[in-house]
């Protein structure tokens, strides 16, 4: 931030206008470590009046045709098409990714959420049965639940919160967002766009600050009986504390611990580029990034020397340098965490084959007091280290030999998290056996991050509850009644 530059202070965003808090708290630039934004310390009592907003907005809006509702969400979709560039470089700015990767993934698929959402609220289909002993009729209806209350993580700050946004307006209700203190000013754009668009008052509210403050009041809150959490698992754990007395329905995305199985067939020239994106991409704050690489023994040291190599030639850089193929970490704290595990890992014998401690990073003067570190890889680490069994969320990933499919399978499942998997092989029936053993709620095979809309997302065991996509989504943002007419 140049000296001259006054902060940026965003307001809540309720019953359709922007209203300022008491107090503020500081947002970084992760390149920098400077102080750019004020983002409002908000608590119950913004809570309580996004709740009468969106109370307010209910009746008109769940009331309106699936074909009106989906003709605002288009309006939106248009909107941030054309507001792409401003609104990718202030992600970048605010999250620390290259401003590339938010102008190529994150603004395109906001825009794709909403018209994705907008379309298929118009395609849904009811069931119906007839009981010729008794004359009777069975159908069901769906209806929108009432208030969803949203709450939206930092890695993906857009992307995330219309993921969640659109399904639900999609279906009638209306919402209370919370996007992350860390990462809000896109959020804090978006709310001009709605009113733009058409959006009525009140159907979408955001409302900034912490979680203790904010997302405990909105989680808590008798009027908001379905909660769409993305984020960790200890707060997870926090939000089903809080909601088991009101009986909210819950959807829980969370974390993973990745493996990538590189069987001795896979075709390496595919394999080990797109392998290098699956752990670093985005810094390596992506729930679905590769964190643990299981590679046969047969190829493993060419595996090992063509991956480091790869690795060493992601260039980390400024977000606004486009040859730049990651930014800076979120914040300070994470970057202190991320880096201890890596001496966690070398405190334990493990050999760092490249990045932190081992390479320099090459950064201009105004940026080194910014959260960057170089891609890390590890190896010659064993299966019960706290780096291939817990959630790093950073560049860093751990490269360990296997001997056969049963071996692999067995240890690519020893953790607690089962969100992704990638599988690489050119026999069919091995990828389908595999595929099919591994605890994971997706699995790719020779590709990685192919995501298609219709089909369900989500994880397993500590990787969340529920499942997000074109018919989990809209289920979990109506409840369905079964209606007998006896004739």
């Amino acid at each position: 931030m140049a000296a001259t530059e006054a902060p940026l202070v965003l307001e809540n965003f309720i019953g359709g206008t922007f209203v300022p808090c008491k107090s503020y708290i500081d947002s970084y630039d992760p390149s920098t470590g400077e102080v750019y934004c004020k983002v409002p310390n908000s608590g119950k009592e913004e809570i309580e009046a996004a709740v009468e907003a969106a109370r307010g907005a209910f009746p008109g809006w769940s009331s309106r045709s699936p074909q009106e509702r989906a003709r605002v969400l288009n309006q939106v979709a248009d909107l941030l098409e054309q507001s792409l560039e401003e609104l990718a470089r202030a992600e970048s700015r605010d999250q620390g990714k290259t401003v590339t990767l938010a102008r190529t993934m994150d603004i395109p698929r906001s825009v794709q959420n909403f018209r994705f959402f907008a379309s298929s609220s118009l395609h849904h289909t009811a069931e119906c049965t007839h009981m010729d002993h008794v004359d009777c009729l069975h159908y069901t209806v769906r209806t929108p639940v009432g208030i969803a209350g949203l709450i939206s993580p930092w890695n993906l700050p857009l992307y995330l919160l219309t993921w969640k946004i659109a399904p639900a307006i999609a279906a009638g209700n209306t919402v209370i967002a919370k996007p992350s203190e860390l990462t809000s000013v896109t959020a804090w754009m978006l709310c001009r766009l709605l009113n733009k668009a058409g959006v009525p008052p009140g159907v979408v509210n955001i409302v900034f600050g912490t979680g203790p403050r904010v997302g405990e009041a909105l989680v808590a809150h008798p009027e908001v009986p379905v909660i769409s959490f993305t984020g960790s698992q200890p707060t997870a754990e926090r939000i089903t504390q809080l909601s088991a007395p009101h009986c909210k329905k819950l959807s829980l995305e969370l974390g993973g611990k990745n493996p990538a199985v590189i069987f001795e067939d896979a075709n390496l020239e595919e394999c080990i580029p797109e392998t290098v994106r699956s752990s670093f991409a985005n810094q390596g704050e992506v729930c679905l990034c590769t964190s643990r690489i299981f590679v046969q023994k047969s190829i493993y040291r060419e595996f090992l020397k063509r991956f480091v190599e790869a690795t060493r030639k992601w260039k980390v850089g400024i977000p606004s340098d486009p040859s730049a193929s990651m930014g800076a970490l979120i914040s300070k704290a994470h970057l202190e965490k991320v880096r201890s595990y890596i001496e966690k890992a070398r405190a334990e014998g493990a050999q760092i084959l490249c990045g932190e401690g081992v390479d320099k990073l090459n950064l201009p003067p105004r940026n080194q007091a910014g959260y960057f570190m170089l891609p890390t890889v590890i190896t010659d680490i064993k299966d019960d280290s706290c780096c291939m069994k817990e959630e790093i969320f950073g560049p860093v990933t751990c490269v360990v030999p296997f001997d056969s499919e049963e071996e692999v399978i067995k240890r690519a499942n020893n953790v607690k998290y089962g969100l992704a998997a990638t599988v690489w092989s050119s026999n069919v029936g091995r990828i389908h056996r595999v595929a099919k053993k591994l605890q994971a709620g997706l699995v790719w095979t020779n590709c990685w991050l192919i995501r298609e809309l219709n089909l369900p997302f989500g994880g397993m065991k500590s990787s969340g509850v529920g499942r997000e996509g074109l018919k989990d989504s809209y289920d979990f943002f109506t409840e369905i009644k079964t209606i007998t007419v006896k004739h």
